[in-house]
């Protein structure tokens, strides 16, 4: 396997070790990238969502994974820094082909999901997201690459009430750190203190939480215990609503 790709998912390891909480500022362009690491970011991570809009196609596995492959092959190329990216519930492919797909394009590090949006939206099973966590851990352990994986899970985002998946989602996210998982990604709790501190007593590596570039507070977070932010879509989102407030008095 390629040095390089072993030496940067090392260096993105060493970075969740030292760094609490671990920015990884999530980008969509080789553009973004960029201005990303001019600001000093030492790692990024590629969204779904904003890659999706900036290249006019639809979230939710809304483009094939060979395209998906190419346009983080780009990105990736564009910078010297280690790259995750997020490559949703792994658009109908094995772990192995999802693995291979992933270092084809120079990524290290990879959030996957339990909400396939390719069946349907159905959220997977405890034990079957944990299956595929653990198909993603021994494929890269084949390939000879320390990939970082971050299990994702939806299950506060499909809930009209957090507290009545709570012990259920912790149960998952457990399963899925067995299984391999590097990182957990319990999506829709930045903004209730009292789950993520349960969730991270609950788990004993880094827990992502997404931040609102403005909005959001860096030191509520770290007060909090939480290892690892990430924007999601919600720094292209700013960036939308401050491009709008710019051009909207030249349109005369």
């Amino acid at each position: 396997m390629n040095a390089s790709l072993v030496a940067r998912a090392q260096k993105l390891g060493e970075l969740h070790a030292t760094h609490r909480p671990l920015v990884l500022p999530t980008v969509w362009d080789a553009w973004s990238a960029r201005t990303a690491v001019a600001a000093g970011f030492g790692a990024l991570t590629i969204g779904s969502h904003p890659l999706a809009d900036s290249r006019g196609a639809e979230d939710h596995e809304g483009q094939p994974f060979a395209e998906v492959v190419e346009a983080v092959r780009r990105i990736v190329d564009a910078v010297d820094v280690p790259v995750s990216v997020d490559l949703e519930a792994g658009y109908g492919q094995s772990p192995a082909d999802l693995i291979a797909g992933l270092l084809e394009a120079g990524g290290v590090g990879l959030n996957v999901e339990d909400t396939v949006h390719s069946e349907g939206g159905r959220v997977r099973t405890t034990q079957e997201h944990a299956d595929y966590i653990a198909g993603l851990r021994t494929a890269a352990e084949a390939a000879g690459v320390p990939v970082w994986i971050n299990g994702r899970t939806d299950l506060f985002l499909h809930a009209e009430e957090a507290a009545a998946v709570a012990d259920e989602a912790i149960a998952r996210m457990q399963a899925l750190v067995q299984a391999g998982a590097n990182s957990v990604y319990p999506v829709k709790i930045q903004d209730n203190d009292e789950l993520i501190t349960a969730v991270v007593k609950a788990v004993p590596v880094p827990v992502n939480c997404t931040a609102h570039p403005v909005r959001h507070d860096l030191a509520r977070f770290a007060g909090l215990g939480v290892g690892r932010i990430t924007y999601g879509p919600l720094l292209q989102a700013a960036l939308t609503e401050a491009m709008t407030g710019m051009i909207r008095p030249w349109n005369a």
